[in-house]
């Protein structure tokens, strides 16, 4: 198996049918996919047995389990241990694919001879407005490591499933950036690759003041203990992204 698909899900129903149909509708079909859900108690579940047959018609393997968990990361690490592909990915069950995503990964890695860590793409961001733009940064470790805000989007990049062997899983004692604090633990020997295409769109989810706060809290942890930067670089990029999102808060009145 080369491709293992994750999504965490938690009372998801006005999305996840979008996203299960994005991974139904590919035209690369070698992976599987699971979903880890935490015991949702709407209509998650009742979506998601009925795509069962789907899979089944398509020849893709699906699995899921439905059980209470203490976050996004520890839902992604219970994936970790089920997944059997070489190259792992996490979407979440408000973001989909667009239907060539995995062929263009899979055509990226059958024609380079070398061996990278993360392989990410272009990704449309759709705010809760409805308005769009086009997240299309290029990892640089002196951009990575002291900026989380200009970097490629998580969403939808693979991991090669070798990098969590060397580096370890998600840590759980994040909330919010632990994607982020996974791939500072390479430093600048992150080896990776960019598909100048959009693959995946993914969805804010109307994260509230006090959850930019959590980011931001948890962003300086991960720079300063993890990406080695200074307490006081990490200090000053701390009070610019306050006051960048104050600014943004403003203009948007």
């Amino acid at each position: 198996m080369k491709f293992t698909i994750i999504t965490a899900s938690f009372n998801s129903e006005k999305t996840i049918e979008k996203t299960i149909n994005s991974i139904l509708s590919q035209t690369y079909s070698n992976f599987e996919y699971l979903i880890i859900d935490g015991f949702s108690s709407d209509k998650t579940i009742e979506i998601i047995k009925t795509k069962e047959v789907e899979f089944k018609l398509r020849n893709i393997p699906f699995k899921w389990i439905s059980e209470k968990d203490e976050g996004i990361y520890e839902a992604w690490n219970k994936g970790l241990k089920l997944a059997t592909g070489e190259w792992v990915s996490f979407i979440g069950s408000d973001d989909y694919y667009l239907d060539n995503a995995v062929e263009l990964y899979n055509n990226l890695i059958d024609n380079t001879n070398k061996t990278y860590d993360w392989i990410y793409s272009n990704v449309e961001f759709v705010t809760n407005d409805n308005s769009s733009r086009i997240l299309n940064s290029v990892w640089e470790w002196k951009n990575f490591r002291r900026n989380i805000n200009i970097t490629p989007a998580h969403v939808g990049s693979f991991h090669n499933k070798k990098y969590f062997k060397k580096h370890g899983v998600f840590d759980t004692s994040y909330k919010i950036a632990g994607d982020y604090e996974l791939l500072l633990r390479a430093g600048s020997e992150l080896k990776t690759i960019k598909i100048d295409e959009i693959t995946a769109v993914m969805h804010a989810n109307g994260i509230s003041n006090n959850m930019i706060k959590k980011v931001f809290k948890e962003t300086f942890r991960a720079k300063r203990e993890t990406g080695k930067v200074g307490y006081s670089l990490c200090s000053l990029d701390y009070l610019i992204s306050f006051v960048k999102y104050g600014f943004k808060s403003i203009k948007k009145i």
